[in-house]
Parts: structure tokens; C-alpha cells; sequence
């Protein structure tokens, strides 16, 4: 194998069609701009095959690429087979915590846990977890994937998940700041409007990251979605592209020193930006660290032909920041190990506990991003 291409990691990141990476991919993944790659369920047919592709991604660069996924539990968990458990819905520990509060606790913890491990033992570096959007019981994007209605019981149980993934070295990214559960709206489909005022959303929606959660989180993804009447800009943008709600909101007064991640931005609720230039420039400019596009090779490779950002010296060492970076213990060296390590046995058992509550909106999958409508909810209350 050639040595790894030492080149700093840029602020974009992208994915791959299969199981194996193609020449195209590779040069692709050799971009100053890039800086990571994002899997999908597309990406795995099996254990040995999804920790060779992690391994030839991570030996292309220098500092190696960010690998990362949507792993949740529930209906968005991209591996569920041969090495992978099948983790429950938030939602489930959100029914657990009503009838015992430690029990719930302790679940969450245990599925944390075994979520980052089972995917470090991988090659996986981040997942985009855990959904800190209030089950309003109206959004399609998020259904059973929030834990709870209640903000304290949403950041008590956030903040046990992420001390799971703490002990395996994986940081946690919550989302989708300042929230997507209000709006009936899928942003994947649709340019989702909540009408609430700014103090509505920040007693509530905002309220998990208010929480010390907030200062545990290492990431945090933005919602595309338009908050007319709390973003005081003249024409107010989606959460990722708003300077108001990256900069002022969660960097000034909210503190947050992580990572800001776009969301995709080949999704319906990010077209109001423009073209994917556009859509770049603007999240860029409007604080985001690193910028997601994905399902569409074409519109990245057009973004990183087009787009020739000024580097941020501060949003690259928060890249930086986010990788693991301590030496990974042997127990964690491969899913055979991870087999055999006592801490993951008991977790996983606790994990097998867990009743599913599998009330939800249908599963999103890549073909449903695409050109839909703009759909308003107005919701009082």
C-alpha cells in the first residue's frame, strides 16, 4: 500500500457508492477540501468487509478522514447485522424513564456504550447521535427518533448516551439545533417553517443544550429549518445557513466550542440557499465547521471543482479536536476482541432488555431526498 497523503483535513464531507472504494472515490477522498467521509447502510454487507473499506479510507490520508454515520438505534442505524446489535428507538428509553428513572438512565448508558464500540471495533470514528428534538408528536423527520417531550428528560437521558459513547473515546453530536420537532415537515422532502417566537424556542427546544449536556456535546448539527419569527435577520435562512442561530445563539450565548456540522446539503430544506456552491458558501459563512453532502457524487465533485474557501485556522483545529485521538485499547481492536470484553457483554445484555417502542414515521432512505413541496405548519400551543 503507498503511503498515506499527509494533507490537513478540509471542511467538506462526502461519501462512497459501495462496499469498496472506486479510483474516482479514492482521488476524490485525496481533495485538499475533503476532510470526511459519511457511510450508509449501502456502504456494509458484512464485519470484514466494512472494516477493510474504513481501514483503505483511513490509510489514504494523513491526518487520516473523519469516518462517520447516522447510527442512532431505531429506525436510523445503518449496521444491524453481523457485529452490530440492534439498538433501540430514543423513544424507547424515553418509555422506560417513565416508569423507572434510573433503570432508563442506566439503558441509555449501556446503548451508548455499545453504540461506539460496536463501530470504533470498526474503523468508525463519529456517529451523528443523539436527536435532542422534542417529540412534539407531529414531525415525520423525527417520530419515535426523540426521547422524550420533555427537555430535562430528553438531556438526562442524552447525557447518559453520551457518557456510554465517553467510555469507548466517541464523542457524541446532537441534533437538530435549535430543534426539528415542532414542525410537521420533513426537511428532506420539504423547507420545514416553525412560527414560534425566539423565547418559545429557547425555553424548549433549546433548553437540552442549555443543559450541562451542552458542554459535553463535541458536535452539534443544525435543522434545516426557517424560524420566521426568532431569527431577527432580514430575510431569515434555515438554522444551518442563519449566522444569528450559528454565531450568536450557540457560539455566544450558548458557549459551544465543538464542532458545527451542516446538515446534508442535498437535502430539499437546504435548496433555499441555492446551488450546492451556494448552499457551501453560505453555511460556511454562517458558521459551519464541516459541510455534508451526500447521495449525490456529482454535486460534490462540482463543489469541490467550484468552491475555494478562505480556511478558518479555528474551525480546522476543532477538526482536529474531534477525531479520537488516544490509542485504541485491545479490546477494541476488532469485533472478535469486543467479543470477549466483559464491560461490552454486560452492555449488550442490558441492551437486549429494552422494550421497542417502534411507533414511527416511515424510514428515511436516500431515495426519499429529492424535490417535494414547501409545507407551512402552523401550530399553536
Amino acid at each position: 500500500m503507498n503511503p498515506s497523503t499527509k494533507r490537513p483535513r478540509g471542511p467538506v464531507m462526502i461519501d462512497v457508492a459501495g462496499t469498496a472504494l472506486t479510483d474516482e472515490e479514492r482521488e476524490r477522498l485525496l481533495d485538499p477540501l475533503v476532510g470526511g467521509v459519511i457511510l450508509f447502510a449501502r456502504n456494509f454487507i458484512a464485519s470484514e468487509q466494512l472494516r477493510a473499506l474504513t481501514a483503505e479510507i483511513r490509510a489514504l490520508r494523513d491526518p487520516a478522514l473523519i469516518i462517520a454515520v447516522d447510527h442512532e438505534g431505531g429506525r436510523v442505524q445503518r449496521f444491524r447485522t453481523d457485529g452490530f446489535t440492534r439498538l433501540p428507538s430514543m423513544r424507547s428509553l424515553g418509555t422506560l424513564w417513565l416508569g423507572d428513572h434510573l433503570a432508563a438512565l442506566d439503558a441509555a448508558r449501556a446503548t451508548g456504550f455499545v453504540l461506539a464500540a460496536e463501530l470504533r471495533a470498526h474503523g468508525i470514528d463519529l456517529s451523528f447521535t443523539p436527536v435532542l428534538d422534542l417529540d412534539y408528536g407531529c414531525c415525520r423527520a423525527i417520530g419515535n427518533r426523540a426521547f422524550h417531550r420533555d427537555p430535562q428528560v430528553v438531556a438526562a437521558l442524552a447525557q447518559a448516551l453520551c457518557a456510554g459513547m465517553a467510555e469507548v473515546g466517541m464523542g457524541c453530536v446532537g441534533k437538530h439545533f435549535p430543534g426539528h420537532g415542532f414542525v410537521e415537515a420533513d426537511s428532506h422532502h420539504d423547507v420545514p417553517v416553525d412560527v414560534r417566537d425566539f423565547d418559545a424556542v429557547w425555553s424548549e427546544d433549546i433548553a437540552p443544550y442549555r443543559h450541562r449536556l451542552g458542554r459535553q456535546l463535541a458536535g452539534v448539527m443544525p435543522a434545516h429549518v426557517i424560524y420566521p419569527n426568532a431569527d431577527p435577520s432580514p430575510e431569515p435562512q434555515p438554522a444551518g445557513f442563519s449566522p444569528f442561530w450559528l454565531k450568536e445563539v450557540l457560539r455566544a450565548r450558548l458557549g459551544f466550542q465543538g464542532v458545527i456540522f451542516s446538515d446534508d446539503l442535498n437535502m430539499e430544506g437546504a435548496r433555499v440557499a441555492g446551488d450546492i456552491v451556494g448552499r457551501a458558501k453560505t453555511a460556511w459563512a454562517a458558521g459551519c465547521d464541516m459541510l455534508l453532502v451526500c447521495n449525490r457524487p456529482d454535486l460534490a465533485a462540482e463543489l469541490l471543482d467550484r468552491w475555494a474557501p478562505e480556511l478558518d485556522a479555528a474551525k480546522l483545529a476543532r477538526l482536529a479536536a474531534i477525531a479520537p485521538t488516544a490509542p485504541q485499547p485491545a479490546w477494541l481492536a476488532d469485533p472478535f476482541a469486543l467479543e470477549l470484553h466483559p464491560a461490552y457483554i454486560h452492555a449488550r445484555e442490558r441492551v437486549a432488555t429494552i422494550p421497542d417502542d417502534t411507533r414511527a414515521a416511515p424510514t428515511m432512505t436516500a431515495s426519499t431526498i429529492g424535490a417535494q413541496r414547501t409545507e407551512i405548519l402552523r401550530k399553536d400551543g
